[in-house]
């Protein structure tokens, strides 16, 4: 079976599955802050976290797009 289409790229649901993920993360540890046993550590991991998966998703998306463009 010879199909001239490539099919899915697996970077796009990829991609679409952190972006989602992490911005639900950033927006909740924007909102609710860092857990109030943290103390001296003074980081808000869910924010910071939720921003790394945002970008990293971000970042497959982009990539799919742009192999995307080039398959055209």
């Amino acid at each position: 079976m010879s199909d001239s289409s490539p099919g899915l790229d697996v970077r796009w649901p990829i991609g679409l599955l952190f972006t989602a993920v992490g911005a639900l993360l950033a927006l909740y540890g924007a909102l609710h802050g860092g857990p109030a046993g943290l103390g001296a550590m003074g980081s808000n991991l869910n924010l910071w976290w939720g921003l790394v998966m945002l970008l990293f998703g971000l970042g497959m998306i982009a990539v799919a797009w742009r192999a995307h463009q080039d398959g055209q």
